[in-house]
């Protein structure tokens, strides 16, 4: 029988004469027909038909997660019979073993990140199929015919690899409640550790806002199966694929293991709850779990706090703000504002509003957060998270100071509101205690924690403050945000040096070519200077190359030397010397090599093979670097360059002392050792700032902080090239009009500059970053 399910194990029970094969070994024209291979099933496609009327049905394996395979999962394709009983009894989490298939170039392998191959199976080839389930009571024909409960493996987050799909468990470091993104689908962003210490920043994306994982404080746990992992920037993130699941559960030590998710299906195994209590007791002692969280009661002007309260009241303020009425059972202590709105654009029972005057704040969300507050049923229980207090004063009393509460838009720290259910151990705490709370006795107090001017639908004047706050800031802070805005009029008749954060539109920008934007930057003596020209650097190699390397340097205690003759290039002679460790050569991508007589063409293909490059020449005692003007060393696409000025250079016999220790190759220890004052790839330009009540030029100098984005990738990257514009076009949207600019979020610092014999005041933009929504 071509497919066969069975309960046991596939070592116990498989054929004798099949023998595994890994995805690694796996290349097409190779006879398959004894061989076998062995994966989980974590994705399956509907059954269908081909043009001809062939059956055809397509899974996803991953192979073991002992397998050292580069790319862990591959795509197979059932045909005929075979495709027809697979695609009955195959379900996600199976064990399945393949066997007698053929192997086939993949058409989707650049972009579903799997294995360059598929298999295709069918019976006319002989293939045979072995569904593994878990031993049970039923019969084998009940077995073939019901949902088997998977049994999964779930990786450490040290143990990730770019490419793969896994099954994590993590403790919640730092999380964004769900928000909608650019698109029509909710974006939440979650940073998860576990007792590795490694952490991992997954980025979920769902059009079900119920789909993606029920995070209400830091140090819940979740559960994540089929989240796909790949690496950017030397680090790995986690993205939601298709088939993509989760669970989470409260992460108190004690609490009941209860699983929040809106699927009707899922699997839970006593292992895993015992993977959850292990997680508790570690995030209890190895995580910060307490949020900047607070009562109403213990509010104070200028915090950022997150605040479980029940809704009471809602109203529309405008169309890029609205208001809601907030009571947590305690009073705050600081007379608070009450925002202006019509009585009858009031949501909520004004009874009850007026009977807890005394204990509501009024709180007012901007931006993107209006869709959900207008969505917020009243009487339900939220946690609003990163909420700002603002010390204010009333316009015809300037003695008379207040608390404002505002949500910002935007979705840095956190910010945004999560509705909590009922049966959540905190809101059955806050129920408890608002139970118990006179308002009797409350109504009977005479109010000092209110500024009810007018009455409880009275007035008080916000817009001067709201205005700046109600449209979404394209750029974020990084730090300070404790500072005030200040007007750009008021900085351009302060005193110099001083650190300001204002809120301005960015009127023009310069360089407008963006590629103009990177220079190398000398720390040393402060200099800037163009990034030399790829050509010049071609006709210096050709020049060396005229020179045949001197075989009299080749082959030292540290280095292995290899020389190629070139076919009909005059006799021009490539060397090509290895360096060792521990008077070993190493793997090509742990590598430096030192490279003689090679075009630019040729270096460029050498870097994607070996980790390092140093172009050098020979004289009649050793090997040397070439002139500064070009780059001393090459590290895939990137080319470092010294600053001929600083640099104080050594010999390339200084390189044997890295070679001696566990070489790492950074190119600050081989600068370091060459006596080379390394350049650093850097963004400089200059920005218009207008604020309506004045405008400035801010210098940005920036690594990679600002735009998110390295300086040293850029010139190399197309990508990054588009990336870079695509973010300037949201910063200065071309053809808009100052007024419908988007706002800008900074810190600037001012300093003086001699210009000849007067000084010059200049302003630079630092701590400051484009918002990750707009990245």
């Amino acid at each position: 029988m071509p497919v066969e399910v069975i309960d046991g194990t596939p070592e116990n029970l498989l054929p004798s004469h099949l023998q595994k094969v890994d995805l690694k070994y796996l290349q097409m024209g190779c006879d398959q027909a004894n061989k076998y291979f062995q994966g989980t099933v974590i994705l399956s496609y509907p059954l269908t038909k081909l043009v001809n009327g062939t059956e055809f049905f397509k899974i996803v394996l991953q192979e073991s997660e002992n397998s050292c395979s580069k790319t862990s999962t591959i795509n197979v394709l059932f045909f005929g019979r075979l495709a027809d009983d697979c695609g009955k009894v195959v379900h996600q989490g199976d064990t399945m073993v393949v066997a007698g298939f053929n192997v086939a170039k993949s058409p989707s392998a650049n972009e579903d990140d799997r294995h360059c191959c598929h298999l295709e199976v069918c019976e006319d080839a002989g293939s045979a199929v072995y569904i593994y389930t878990k031993p049970s009571t039923v019969t084998a024909s009940e077995t073939a015919s019901m949902p088997v409960a998977p049994k999964y493996t779930y990786t450490p987050l040290n143990h990730l690899k770019g490419g793969t799909i896994v099954n994590l468990y993590g403790a919640v470091k730092f999380f964004k409640p769900p928000y909608i993104s650019k698109g029509t689908d909710y974006c939440s962003v979650v940073t998860i550790v576990d007792q590795s210490n490694v952490k991992l920043t997954c980025t979920l994306f769902n059009g079900n806002l119920d789909a993606l994982p029920k995070i209400y404080k830091i140090g819940d746990i979740v559960r994540f199966h089929r989240i796909k992992i790949r690496e950017y920037n030397k680090q790995m993130q986690g993205i939601t694929g298709i088939g993509f699941a989760s669970l989470t559960f409260d992460g108190t030590i004690g609490a009941p293991i209860v699983p929040r998710t809106s699927s009707k299906s899922y699997s839970f195994t006593e292992e895993e709850q015992k993977t959850i209590e292990e997680l508790r007791t570690w995030a209890a002692s190895n995580l910060s779990v307490c949020g900047p969280t607070a009562k109403l009661s213990g509010v104070q002007p200028m915090l950022f706090f997150d605040l479980t309260c029940q809704l009471v009241g809602k109203a529309e303020v405008d169309g890029s703000s609205f208001l809601l009425k907030v009571w947590d059972g305690t009073k705050c202590l600081y007379p608070s504002w009450k925002v202006l709105v019509e009585e009858s654009d009031l949501e909520g029972d004004k009874v009850l509003i007026r009977r807890l005057r005394n204990l509501i704040v009024d709180i007012l969300v901007y931006d993107n957060h209006v869709k959900l507050a207008k969505s917020l049923k009243v009487g339900s229980f939220l946690r609003i998270y990163s909420l700002h207090t603002k010390q204010a004063s009333a316009e015809n009393q300037p003695d008379v100071s207040y608390v404002e509460f505002h949500l910002h838009g935007g979705t840095c720290y956190g910010r945004g509101i999560r509705v909590l259910p009922e049966n959540n151990p905190d809101v059955k705490e806050l129920k408890a205690f608002m139970d118990s709370v006179n308002l009797t006795e409350s109504q009977n107090v005479e109010s000092m924690s209110s500024m009810d001017l007018d009455g409880i639908f009275g007035s008080l004047s916000y817009q001067s403050y709201s205005q700046r706050c109600q449209q979404l800031s394209v750029t974020v802070l990084t730090d300070h945000q404790h500072l005030d805005d200040t007007a750009l009029k008021t900085i351009l008749n302060s005193s110099v040096p001083q650190q300001y954060r204002i809120r301005a539109k960015l009127r023009t920008f310069k360089p407008e070519k963006l590629y103009q934007s990177v220079k190398l930057y000398c720390s040393k003596c402060n200099s800037l200077q163009e990034v030399p020209d790829g050509d010049d650097f071609d006709l210096m190699l050709r020049d060396c190359a005229a020179t045949a390397p001197n075989p009299e340097v080749h082959n030292s205690l540290w280095y292995d030397s290899a020389v190629w003759d070139t076919e009909n290039q005059g006799q021009r002679k490539i060397a090509v010397h290895f360096v060792k460790h521990d008077e070993l050569l190493q793997e090509p991508e742990d590598t430096l090599i030192m490279v003689q007589g090679g075009t630019l063409k040729e270096i460029r293909k050498l870097s994607r093979r070996f980790k390092c490059i140093i172009p050098v020449r020979s004289t009649k005692e050793d090997l040397e670097l070439l002139d500064l003007s070009a780059p001393f060393l090459l590290q895939g696409k990137i080319w470092h360059y010294g600053c001929k000025q600083c640099s104080n250079q050594k010999t390339i016999q200084n390189l044997s002392s890295l070679a001696e220790e566990e070489p790492s190759w950074e190119p600050t220890e081989i600068a370091r050792v060459l006596g080379i004052e390394l350049l650093q790839y850097v963004f400089v330009m200059k920005f218009t700032l207008d604020d309506g009540t004045g405008a400035l030029d801010a210098y940005l100098f920036d690594y990679e902080k600002f735009f998110q984005i390295p300086a040293s990738e850029v010139l190399t990257s197309s990508l990054l090239q588009e990336k870079m514009e695509m973010i300037m076009n949201i910063l200065h949207p071309p053809g808009t009009k100052l007024d419908d600019l988007p706002w800008l979020e900074c810190f600037i610092r001012s300093y003086n500059v001699k210009d000849g014999m007067e000084q010059q005041v200049c302003y630079q933009i630092f701590d400051t970053m484009v918002a990750e929504d707009v990245i």
